[in-house]
């Protein structure tokens, strides 16, 4: 409700009260008239809220750590309240992004690739300097005997393998690619036993690393950073091959952005994520953030349409 609406709608009720009650007293009335006043200045409308979100490459707490410092570092930056919504998985990052309940994302390049898709005028502006080049690790559980090489382990056919989340980039889309370019078939023709999947990358080296799995593939970054932190270990699984480079994360503004906050506020929220400090970056494994293209992710989209995980 508008101030002006407000205050026509006090003005209203004090008639009434007056014919209602002739005799309360002019001081109660101000009182009430005042405190009322007050509240209409109070309902004015507010900014809406800038939401965004992140694919669910990790646990959920971990997730939040990432992404609530970095709210209150845009709101700030911004002066639009900021707030980090959390995503149950890969699709429903995408699923919000394309109904407008987030106006900004950390997605994968296979995510961003689909959220672009359905969202004519959403553009990826900023990813991490990793980004450009990023890979993924072929990991085994010590028990088979696998060692690191430089080819493309066909030994793996007939161990039981997992892939991370259905949508995620260095977890399953360039993967499967990969096993595809070196074997000359899809996974399903390739194992001989059914392959998995674990749901995120931090599940693949878990699972890989107990023996849940012989075989998966995962993020590199996830991989090092739960060899430093000693939340797998090294003599239960390890690296045995590395694949070719390919574009992957980028935050990807939503067209709405510029009708909610007005012409040129993508590009102050895109100077904004460039300036964040090492703090910030380290909560999600960044050592800097750097422009971003949507040509940048073209292969991918070649790849996703190959594999029928875009149109």
């Amino acid at each position: 409700m508008s101030q002006s609406v407000c205050t026509s709608s006090l003005w209203e009720r004090l008639r009434e009260t007056r014919k209602t009650f002739p005799h309360v007293s002019t001081i109660l009335i101000g009182l009430f008239l005042s405190t009322s006043l007050l509240s209409c200045q109070n309902s004015a409308p507010t900014t809406a809220v800038l939401r965004f979100t992140a694919i669910p490459d990790d646990n959920t707490t971990e997730l939040r750590e990432k992404f609530r410092p970095v709210a209150k570092y845009l709101q700030k930056q911004l002066g639009v309240p900021v707030e980090y919504i959390p995503s149950s998985d890969y699709g429903a990052s995408v699923a919000m992004f394309r109904n407008g309940d987030i106006q900004l994302a950390w997605f994968g390049g296979l995510t961003g690739v689909q959220a672009r898709l359905a969202v004519p005028g959403a553009h990826a502006i900023v990813q991490g300097i990793e980004d450009r080049e990023y890979y993924s690790y072929f990991i085994a559980n010590i028990s088979t005997g696998l060692q690191a090489s430089d080819e493309f382990p066909l030994g793996i056919r007939n161990l039981r393998f997992t892939f991370g989340s259905p949508m995620s980039t260095s977890g399953r889309l360039m993967p499967e690619y990969f096993i595809q370019k070196y074997t000359g078939t899809s996974p399903g023709k390739f194992f001989s036993k059914p392959y998995g999947f674990s749901g995120s990358h931090n599940k693949t080296a878990e699972q890989v690393c107990s023996g849940v799995f012989d075989v998966g593939v995962l993020n590199y970054r996830v991989y090092d950073k739960m060899i430093a932190t000693h939340k797998i270990d090294s003599t239960h699984c390890r690296v045995i091959w590395k694949t070719p480079a390919y574009a992957d994360y980028n935050f990807t503004a939503h067209p709405d952005l510029e009708t909610t906050y007005g012409s040129g506020f993508t590009e102050r929220l895109k100077q904004a994520l460039l300036q964040m400090n090492d703090k910030l970056l380290a909560g999600f494994n960044r050592t800097s953030l750097i422009e971003a293209k949507d040509e940048e992710f073209d292969a991918i989209l070649q790849i996703a349409k190959q594999l029928n995980l875009a149109r």
